[in-house]
């Protein structure tokens, strides 16, 4: 490794991204891939996007997409973060607001970068074992903890907890950061939105 490499990252494990097939024809939901092909609206607004006005620098608060979230989802703009794919608003998270002198608590079995961002950012942490059916166990997690990662559904596992469980988990921790992954919610999952919507 090049020595001019902060000492840091001399002592991170790198992450290893899961198998990506090349074959036609397979569609990659680890990947977050669609079955359906590319909305025809999509397109048409990329199209229509690309015209003199890629020469200004965007918006950085991409506040057009955000009230475009905020009204499908019912929420108020200033409670969406846009960011540069999930992986960047999980990095935001982990430095901003899961990082304490308690525990940060996260499945034993999940999304491997957990991991790796709680040794970039130092963050102490702790890993829940999964039960013998390979589910996250809400009562597991009502321990003391300096917050509360959690992915739901579980990657790489796809299973989900209702979103009953998700408001006990909130509801004893009032005092510590839950977060709540939902990269895989769209594949069959209750999202936890109408959580944020109460406390608001």
């Amino acid at each position: 490794m090049s020595r001019f490499w902060s000492p840091l990252v001399h002592s991170l494990t790198p992450y290893v991204a899961g198998e990506q097939p090349t074959m036609s024809g397979l569609v990659k939901l680890n990947t977050n891939e669609s079955p359906y092909g590319t909305s025809p609206r999509a397109l048409t607004a990329i199209s229509e996007a690309t015209d003199d006005r890629l020469r200004l620098y965007p918006d950085p608060t991409a506040r057009r997409l955000r009230e475009v979230i905020a009204v499908r989802h019912d929420l108020d703009p200033d409670q969406v973060f846009a960011g540069n794919g999930s992986d960047e608003v999980l990095a935001h998270i982990f430095h901003a607001l899961l990082n304490h002198e308690e525990p940060l608590l996260f499945p034993d079995i999940t999304y491997s970068f957990y991991s790796t961002y709680c040794r970039l950012y130092g963050i102490n942490f702790r890993r829940i074992p999964l039960d013998e059916n390979m589910q996250v166990r809400i009562e597991d997690y009502l321990q003391p903890c300096g917050a509360i990662i959690l992915p739901n559904p579980n990657a790489p596992t796809g299973i989900a907890r209702p979103l009953s469980d998700i408001e006990t988990l909130i509801r004893q921790h009032p005092d510590q950061v839950v977060a709540i992954d939902e990269a895989y919610v769209d594949f069959g999952a209750e999202s936890a939105i109408p959580l944020v919507k109460e406390t608001s």
